[in-house]
Parts: structure tokens; sequence; C-alpha cells
């Protein structure tokens, strides 16, 4: 048997809602940064990709879009 999972936007791959939502503000640090560039931010262990950031910057962000494993957000 072969049981099929659709995620919505806005779940995580564990099929728990992401602990992060488009449009809300987040203080967070700055743990790591990305291959691309991008400052790597977790809530409640959730990925989240900031721009213009570096490691041990602690920014206010604002989360632009919500993804099954990651989110994307922006310094406010």
């Amino acid at each position: 048997m072969v049981i099929l999972v659709r995620y919505e936007s806005g779940e995580s791959s564990m099929g728990k809602p992401a602990p992060v939502e488009e449009g809300k503000e987040y203080d967070v640090k700055i743990e790591d940064i990305a291959r691309e560039g991008d400052g790597i931010a977790r809530v409640e262990g959730f990925v989240i990709f900031v721009s213009d950031t570096k490691v041990g910057d602690q920014v206010k962000i604002q989360i632009d879009k919500v993804k099954q494993r990651f989110a994307i957000g922006h310094k406010i």
C-alpha cells in the first residue's frame, strides 16, 4: 500500500504546521550562512533564510514566504 501525503503551504515536512507565518515578525539570531550567501536563522528548529545578514547578527525579520522545509524572510 502506498500512501501519498500532500503538504499545504505553511506545513513542515513532518506534517506539523510551520512555527512561522507569512507577514509576521520575529526576533532571530543568524546562526550560519547558506551557499548562496543568505543568513540562516531558526525558529523552533525551522530554517529561515534572511538576505543581507551575517553570522552573529541579532535581527528583527518579517517572513515573506513559507515553504514545506524552510521560510524566506527579510530584515526590517
